[in-house]
Order: structure tokens, then sequence, then C-alpha cells
């Protein structure tokens, strides 16, 4: 399953995201890493991905207008190496720039929950999620919807399930 159906599985994960998030700041200095880059307009596709021990998030984009933006990437393994997260984002919370496409990718895990938002939460505000039309969930990637997806794209996260042997 890429992502919880229905009304209540996403409100658990919605519920279990920013906890997950803290658990990982709070866990072991390997737990969660963080990097900026540079979003760059002019319509070329570019990429920037980011590893963590033998998971891998790849976030892969085209934008058009203005100049480039600081944007911030952070993946993270949970203590008990059950669950990777990776999340991109715009720290300013809008960005101002057209993007044609996006998909974040993620190598070494299925992901359980996976959403993007046109803007991300800051100075009190809410992060403005994307309409489920506007972008896909798989098991390895959130990505746009050809000609669904209204261009605005602030904030990506991704909850990926890690393989692991039960004793």
């Amino acid at each position: 399953m890429a992502a919880p159906s229905g009304a209540n599985g996403k409100r658990l994960w919605v519920g279990l995201a920013p906890v997950f998030l803290l658990f990982l700041a709070a866990g072991a200095e390997e737990g969660l890493n963080t990097s900026e880059f540079d979003v760059r307009p002019g319509g070329m596709v570019h990429s920037f991905s980011r590893s963590l021990g033998e998971y891998t998030c790849t976030f892969t984009y085209a934008a058009q207008g203005g100049t480039n933006e600081q944007w911030q990437m952070s993946v993270g393994i949970s203590e008990d190496n059950l669950l990777f997260s990776c999340s991109v984002w715009r720290p300013q919370g809008k960005s101002y720039l057209f993007f044609t496409q996006f998909k974040a990718e993620v190598k070494g895990a299925k992901i359980e929950y996976g959403t993007a938002y046109s803007t991300a939460a800051v100075g009190g505000q809410g992060d403005v999620p994307l309409k489920e039309e506007e972008f896909a969930v798989t098991e390895t990637t959130v990505s746009h919807k050809e000609g669904k997806f209204r261009s605005q794209l602030a904030k990506l996260f991704i909850i990926a399930k890690t393989p692991h042997d039960e004793l």
C-alpha cells in the first residue's frame, strides 16, 4: 500500500509525521541528515540526492521563472531502522518558481505515506496540501500528474518502510 486510504488513514499518518520527525531529531546523530541545495529555474531537469545508510532519496524537477531558490532535504532513519523519511522543502514556505514537473524517489524502502504541498508552514501558517489529483504516490515515488499539477510546489514528505527480517 503506497498511502493510507480514507480519511482515518490520512489522519493517522498526518498525526504521526510530526512525531516521527521529532523522534528522529531526538535520536542518534546519524538518525537525521539535512542538506541545503539550490532549486534552479530555466526549464532543465535537475536532481538532488541524499543517502543515509543503504537508503536514498532523489528529488528531480524542472522549474521556470525567477532566480535560484534555497531549498532543503532531510533524510532520516528511525532508531529501530524500520522507517526511512525524506522531506524536501523551501524554508521560506512558498516557492515563486513555476514547476513543470517533480518527482521524489526512494531507493531501498517502500513508501507507506507520501504527500506534497503548494505552501509549507511558516510564520504560524499551516501547510497547504496539493489536491490529490495533482500528484501520485507509488511504492517508490511521489510525483506530479501530467496535466493535473498546477505548478506550485513548496514541500514533499515521504515515510517509507525499510525491508527487515522477522525473527
